[in-house]
């Protein structure tokens, strides 16, 4: 299971899983699962399907960034966060559960392109991919690959519509 966590544009705690365990404790919730932080307006999460692959994203672009410049200075990164939990009905192996985790970081920063945002992300970006214990483990996800275009789309689509302009 994955989960988006509401927090402030000031959230400074370090000691993640902790504050992740105590979420879990306040809602009732037992057994793994990942914990995603975000300042994003939670309201705004976006979900889209395709072909049996969902995804959950908050998109937070206030401070895009490309993922090969060099920093300025060593300072803190700033908000901004584009948080991705990818579901697929089937179990990956380990290469696919990599390939998946590159699939989807392509998938959005071509959705980024397209809706002209000058960066390939956020400093803080995260992509998790979930599949049912148990399942039947494929061997590819690339984008390509029968599962890989699905989470290509679902990702593409739900970072397309999360960068929409506000306004």
């Amino acid at each position: 299971m994955g989960a988006h966590i509401g927090v402030g544009s000031d959230y400074d705690r370090t000691d993640l899983s902790d504050h992740a365990g105590e979420v879990m404790a306040e809602l009732g919730l037992r057994g793994a699962g990942v914990a995603m932080f975000t300042a994003v307006d939670l309201s705004r999460r976006q979900r889209c399907v395709s072909g049996g692959v969902a995804v959950d994203a908050t998109v937070g672009i206030s401070h895009p960034t490309w993922a090969a410049e060099a920093p300025a200075t060593e300072t803190p990164a700033v908000g901004g966060t584009i948080n991705l939990v990818v579901q697929l009905p089937v179990g990956l192996d380990p290469g696919a559960a990599v390939n998946a985790v590159i699939t989807a970081t392509e998938a959005k920063a071509q959705a980024l392109a397209t809706r002209g945002v000058p960066g390939t992300g956020t400093a803080t970006d995260a992509v998790t991919i979930v599949w049912p214990a148990g399942a039947a483990a494929e061997r590819f996800a690339g984008p390509r690959s029968r599962w890989g275009t699905r989470v290509a789309q679902a990702v593409y689509q739900a970072v397309w519509a999360g960068a929409e302009p506000r306004g």
